[in-house]
């Protein structure tokens, strides 16, 4: 049973001594594995609470402190251009292991919708991200992270691949699509990078035109830069997406990627598939349909003619559906479900 906002009240105040709860909310995008409320002080100050539900949640968000940990250290360094949570105290669970408690950060989710191109929050937004993927890739692994090599995530995303082709519910030109694009070995040679992993509109805070925080890192890992581009690729006006890509490649160092946008349509195509799997390993067949819907728009949406090429896969769709708010890639995150 989830924990009540007045329960998750009384962790932060046990995790931060002397505050004074004059207020308790549970945030919009509430729930999944962690419970979560905004507690407010007497102050005024907001703190977010988080506390696991069961073991598994709480080896995950104790990763997730010591990565934390280690990305303030590169904040402090300015080699992060936005806040991350910085953790101010914790909390023991009666039932084994910790709630966590931080200052809630400044700035509102961003609205892809509105993403305009130019050198405003969209150049802002290419900035983070090639920031955080110049991060060295230690940061992760001396968190205990996962960390993939090129050819280990090519098999990775295969095997997603073959699965979702044993549901029987992807359309066959999209299995064939992304089975070229997956056997093309030359569309698969990038240098890995820390990689967020479930960058969603919630996620990433904007404030007074700019990047201001990115929260959620309970997915990082090492592994392919295009995963966290995909989402934009989809979901955002195409002449945004474009600026975010020119100012993420000015931003890099040495980059030497020119299947990078070619891995990142594929990425976003494959986040269908995973949101359909995800629908059938928990029986959820209200999920298992939106995901249907969403790969028959997509199959329908993309042209004959975008067949393997001599230098790669084209992956971009001739007509992408019609999006509203987000797109409906929204509906879901693009984290790893294996």
């Amino acid at each position: 049973m989830p924990r009540s906002p007045l329960a998750l009240a009384a962790l932060a105040t046990v995790a931060i001594p002397g505050l004074d709860a004059f207020d308790v909310r549970r945030p919009r995008d509430s729930g999944g594995e962690v419970d979560t409320a905004v507690v407010i002080d007497a102050t005024r100050q907001r703190w977010v609470v988080r506390a696991p539900i069961g073991p598994a949640a709480g080896a995950a968000l104790e990763a997730e402190v010591g990565l934390l940990e280690l990305l303030v250290e590169q904040v402090d360094a300015d080699r992060l251009p936005f806040a991350v949570p910085r953790i101010a105290g914790f909390a023991h669970l009666p039932e084994g292991g910790r709630a966590v408690v931080h200052a809630e950060l400044p700035g509102r989710p961003l609205r892809l919708e509105t993403l305009q191109p130019g050198p405003g929050l969209a150049a802002s937004l290419g900035r983070a991200l090639a920031a955080l993927h110049e991060l060295p890739t230690s940061v992760v692994e001396n968190a205990g992270l996962p960390a993939y090599d090129a050819e280990a995530y090519r098999q990775r995303r295969m095997a997603e691949v073959d699965e979702a082709a044993r549901t029987g519910k992807v359309p066959v030109r999209l299995l064939r699509r992304w089975e070229a694009a997956l056997e093309n070995v030359a569309v698969w040679r990038f240098q890995p990078t820390v990689v967020h992993g479930d960058l969603t509109v919630e996620n990433v805070l904007v404030a007074e035109g700019d990047v201001s925080a990115i929260l959620g890192w309970g997915e990082t890992k090492v592994a392919d830069p295009a995963d966290d581009l995909a989402w934009l690729m989809v979901a955002a006006p195409h002449d945004a997406a474009e600026s975010v890509m020119e100012a993420y490649q000015l931003r890099r160092t040495e980059l030497l990627d020119p299947h990078l946008s070619e891995r990142a349509y594929l990425a976003g195509e494959l986040a269908l598939a995973r949101w359909l799997l995800y629908g059938v390993r928990s029986n959820d067949a209200e999920i298992v349909a939106d995901a249907v819907q969403m790969l028959e728009d997509l199959d329908a949406s993309t042209a004959p003619e975008d067949l393997l090429e001599d230098d790669g896969l084209d992956l971009v769709p001739a007509s992408a559906p019609a999006q509203e708010d987000g797109g409906d890639v929204a509906r879901f995150s693009f984290r790893d479900t294996f």
